[in-house]
């Protein structure tokens, strides 16, 4: 019932900037949660970022003051802003939107930083 669609991604020089986008389709009638997660190769899927019901943004550690999620709720759509690019921030971007009571995920934006 419900279709993520994710851009956004690419390649940047480290410091450099780049938002991704993540539009959700279909039925929707609440949208509960909203999150970034990111999975490097070899590594495990973490969390990034997730949004509350008020616009509160929770970020992990590693990409504090760095990157800023948001929403859209017009659009059905969760950003994340990320500035201050760092190698270690490359990675697949997955965004999870959980409505009503059903999770969904994203096909993946790959995020590239390298000098």
């Amino acid at each position: 019932q419900v279709q993520l669609v994710e851009s956004g991604g690419g390649l940047v020089q480290p410091g450099g900037s780049l938002r991704l986008s993540c539009a959700a389709s279909g039925s929707i009638f609440s949208i509960n949660g909203m999150a970034w997660h990111r999975q490097a190769p070899g590594k495990q899927r973490e969390l990034v970022a997730s949004i509350t019901s008020g616009n509160s943004g929770i970020y992990a550690d590693s990409v504090k003051g760095r990157f800023t999620i948001s929403r859209d709720n017009a659009k059905n759509t969760i950003y994340l802003q990320m500035t201050s690019l760092k190698p270690e921030d490359t990675a697949v971007y997955y965004c999870l939107i959980i409505e009503g009571v059903r999770a969904y995920w994203g096909q993946g934006t790959q995020v590239t930083v390298s000098s």
